[in-house]
């Protein structure tokens, strides 16, 4: 089940709140735990218990850790509930990657185990980790309440694709959070907004990018359009699905953490990764990068500590060559601004903008190929190689029909359209402007996108699987 689909919209995510705000407020969780539950099982019934045994050895080894505090048994238990929680998510997720390596490089004919990822692994066992590790660290106490660290893990509104929640962020409020009508309202606003990023965007420019995959009529332009569109689209689609998972923690009481701000204005990668899925890389670096030594052991050992931590980054991400090399990339770009780039990228400007633009969008090229093979094929044919022409007749139709949504998703990913707002309250008519027409604005967007999701067919999730 997504967000952005009428199941959700209009039956599951209506008798949720209304069986959510009825019961008291000690039922409230075990309400909250039982939907994700329903919301999880939805198409993947079978994994459910993947997840419950997930949970509860996160509960039990967190308990145990607390109780054997500073002994060695701490130390064990903690190992225990990382390998089981690593081991797990190697499993369903690497398994088929290492055989089909192995497989190439011993000439053996092992057969694939052909498992089908569970929703969201990746993301509930990055919380279950930090959990354990917090815990272990002494900086949050254990739950007692299976219920209650049930509800965190499996809350179904950052379930699937984050962000990435940790314990420590909603500890408190998994006991009292408070409910309000403006709060519930500043929900909904955000989870629209994000649910319109999603549909009238990230779809439409997925569908570009479909067009690109499936046209014969290829040349330098097209693949330029097609990089460019689902550097957009993945954005859109993800950011989306964040503001959406934020809006909807709002409407139950929780605040989460932000997970996007305006990447695409990074004046190098260093900022740009500050920006984009800011609940990942704080993840890594607190749970890995530090750990590892960080910055702490000398500059040979921090550069180190960056590979380490972007081979892990790419791996997350996906069991392909593409992903691994992907991580290799921002290690690279990385090392490369820490040693000498980043101080003259500063004084640069505008070309600094365009350099993180270049790469990123390179970056996702390799990302979103379906070989390394595939990849370079198509970086290649970018810069001139395979002796395509610089237009084609298709690619001059789609930059003629897309250029309106291109600027458009272009201006979306700036903070030109909060400014504006921003200097329309300054006026008191603007703000009682703004007070009476947003109500009315966004049951508009909300209907629009209802009209798009039961007329169209094309609504996928990039991050779906993960």
């Amino acid at each position: 089940m997504l967000f952005s689909s009428v199941p959700f919209l209009f039956y599951f995510l209506p008798a949720v709140l209304l069986v959510y705000f009825l019961v008291p407020k000690r039922a409230k969780n075990g309400v909250l735990l039982l939907s994700s539950l329903v919301f999880y099982g939805w198409g993947e019934p079978r994994y459910l218990p993947v997840m419950l045994v997930s949970i509860l050895q996160g509960y039990i080894f967190g308990r145990l850790i607390e109780r054997f505090r500073d002994t060695r048994r701490a130390k064990l238990f903690l190992v225990l509930s990382v390998l089981l929680s690593l081991g797990t998510l190697a499993y369903f997720k690497y398994a088929d990657f290492m055989i089909a390596n192995l497989n190439a490089l011993t000439g053996l004919s092992a057969p694939l185990l052909r498992l089908a990822l569970p929703v969201g692994i990746s993301f509930y066992t990055f919380q279950i980790l930090s959990y354990t590790v917090d815990v272990y660290r002494g900086t949050v106490p254990a739950q007692r309440n299976f219920i209650d660290l049930a509800a965190y893990i499996a809350m179904f509104p950052q379930l699937i694709a984050g962000p990435i929640v940790r314990y420590s962020d909603i500890a408190v409020q998994l006991k009292t959070r408070e409910h309000s009508v403006s709060e519930a309202a500043s929900g909904a606003r955000r989870f629209i907004l994000g649910l319109a990023k999603k549909i009238l965007l990230a779809n439409l420019l997925g569908e570009l990018v479909s067009s690109f995959r499936a046209s014969a009529d290829l040349s330098i332009l097209y693949y330029w359009l097609g990089a460019i569109a689902f550097t957009l689209q993945i954005y859109y689609d993800f950011s989306g699905y964040s503001d959406m998972a934020i809006g909807l923690g709002r409407i139950f009481g929780f605040r989460f953490p932000e997970n996007f701000q305006y990447p695409y204005l990074s004046g190098s990668i260093t900022e740009f990764w500050r920006r984009w899925h800011i609940s990942l890389g704080s993840w890594f670096r607190d749970y890995l990068y530090i750990p590892l030594g960080g910055n702490r052991k000398g500059s040979a050992r921090q550069l180190l500590n960056i590979l380490l931590v972007w081979l892990a980054t790419g791996l997350w991400h996906g069991a392909a060559w593409n992903f691994v090399l992907w991580g290799l990339l921002y290690a690279v770009l990385l090392t490369a601004e820490k040693l000498f780039w980043l101080r003259g990228l500063q004084k640069l400007h505008v070309l600094n903008h365009v350099y993180v633009l270049l790469f990123v969008t390179l970056g996702f090229v390799l990302f979103d190929a379906s070989s390394v093979q595939d990849a370079a094929q198509s970086i290649r044919a970018m810069f001139g190689g395979g002796g395509l022409p610089l237009v084609s007749a298709e690619s001059l139709y789609e930059l003629r029909s897309c250029t309106v949504l291109l600027l458009l998703a272009v201006a979306g990913a700036t903070p030109l359209a909060k400014s504006l707002c921003a200097a329309v309250q300054r006026s008191r008519a603007g703000k009682t402007a703004l007070a009476v027409l947003e109500p009315v604005g966004l049951t508009a967007l909300l209907a629009v996108c209802t009209a798009f999701l039961v007329d169209g067919s094309f609504n996928p999730f990039l991050y779906f699987r993960f």
